[in-house]
């Protein structure tokens, strides 16, 4: 019902292009880039970063993908005539308790990992914590994050994951276009640099928990609350001179980077466990339909303008 009820009569698959094209046309212009530089596009973030403050770079990093969550609703609610309701759940209004559920436990889970982390290889981190960029970062991110994960949120469990769905009459089709290429978008991160092709992982594994979630529970709103928490935590606490999100954080991670307990754990621990959760909150039934059935189509006399 969730990427159904996108259809109408006005249907044409060939307007839900120009946004995720151009976008990930920029994605792949900036891995050519960072293929090109190599080993020096670490060095030019760093410089950059010494010469402009974290904070800059962190704007300049956040800003774009906030630009693209307005635009890609305007284009939505104007050019689709759909409603951002329906782009977001299949129910009759956003449900704002199972956002901020999401986001509190994968929040919370985050935090004491990281806490935990610290606590077991204390010399793994550094202190970064001052208070006067600490909390000019908190008022500008707690905006600007949301901003960018939502767009991410949008674009490949809404917009795509709806239109493809539609287009194909496949969920599963939806399901692993999205997650795969979702993963796919991370490529130009600093993070596969560093670690390697491992990191496609997590974040192929992240498209697909949350991909699953959405599907399941018939609307987005887990996977805008869970995305949400994931970037803010990990802008606010912990960071690396590795990672795509760099800020004047809580704590510093030195440690020598490697593909291991980090990737392991979310998409095969955490995830599946997650996923066991909320179907027992939220009493999710029909799996195999859900998630590898066939799309019906509303009744053309059904269909409102």
């Amino acid at each position: 019902m969730y990427i159904s009820q996108a259809y109408n009569k006005r249907f044409n698959f060939l307007l839900y292009l120009p946004i995720p094209v151009v976008f990930l046309l920029i994605i792949l212009l900036n891995f050519a880039v960072t293929m090109v530089m190599g080993d020096k596009s670490t060095d030019l973030i760093k410089a950059a970063i010494k010469e402009q403050g974290e904070m800059s770079i962190l704007i300049q990093s956040l800003a774009p993908l906030a630009f693209f969550l307005v635009l890609l609703l305007v284009w939505v609610k104007f050019v689709h005539r759909q409603t951002i309701t329906s782009l977001t759940t299949a129910r009759s209004r956003i449900s704002w308790s199972r956002i901020f559920t999401s986001f509190f436990l994968w929040g919370g889970i985050s935090a004491a990992t990281t806490l935990l982390a610290y606590y077991m290889s204390p010399e793994d981190f550094v202190l970064n914590f001052k208070a006067e960029p600490f909390f000019k970062m908190l008022a500008i991110v707690i905006i600007l994050i949301p901003m960018q994960t939502s767009f991410e949120e949008y674009l490949f469990r809404g917009y795509l994951m709806q239109g493809l769905g539609i287009a194909t009459r496949s969920t599963l089709f939806a399901l692993l276009f999205t997650s795969i290429t979702f993963g796919l978008m991370h490529a130009a991160n600093p993070e596969v640099a560093t670690i390697g092709p491992l990191a496609f992982v997590y974040y192929i594994g992240t498209g697909l928990f949350l991909g699953i979630i959405t599907l399941m529970d018939d609307g987005m709103e887990l996977a805008l609350g869970f995305h949400a928490a994931n970037n803010l935590v990990a802008c606010l606490l912990v960071t690396s001179d590795w990672t795509a999100l760099q800020s004047p954080s809580i704590l510093k991670d030195i440690s020598e980077p490697a593909a291991g307990i980090d990737i392991i754990a979310p998409v095969f621990i955490f995830y599946p466990l997650l996923i066991l959760l909320f179907s027992k909150i939220y009493r999710w039934t029909d799996w195999k339909q859900r998630l590898s059935g066939k799309i019906q189509l509303p009744n053309a006399s059904s269909l409102t303008h």
